[in-house]
């Protein structure tokens, strides 16, 4: 089991998140983060609007993959995301050692 890790830029989250939507995974989350990369405080253009901030808005993806199934998922988180500007964000493939969903409270 791997877990993947995908900082994308906001406008594109949905178009992820829909790719991802029949691929084959575990478990998937979706956060909102502030951050930056090689072009630190550059401007950049967001919408219809330009910010110069030291931390840009980005959605971290996390989703949960068989090991069978990581290049499939990889393939189309980058398919999405792929602008080919600076700040098209980063993907990161983690190994977890046990994956193991919580069904319902402990017994007291």
């Amino acid at each position: 089991m791997k877990q993947i890790i995908a900082v994308v830029k906001p406008y594109l989250a949905e178009k992820v998140v829909e790719a991802l939507r029949r691929a084959p995974l575990e478990a998937l989350a979706v956060r909102e983060v502030k951050g930056y990369g090689r072009q630190k405080s550059y401007l950049d253009e967001y919408g219809q609007s330009e910010y110069a901030l030291a931390f840009l808005p980005k959605v971290e993806i996390e989703a949960w993959v068989d090991d069978s199934r990581v290049a499939e998922v990889i393939q189309r988180i980058t398919e999405v995301a792929r602008t080919g500007r600076m700040g098209d964000g980063k993907v990161f493939v983690l190994p977890i050692g046990r994956f193991e969903p919580l069904l319902g409270a402990p017994d007291k």
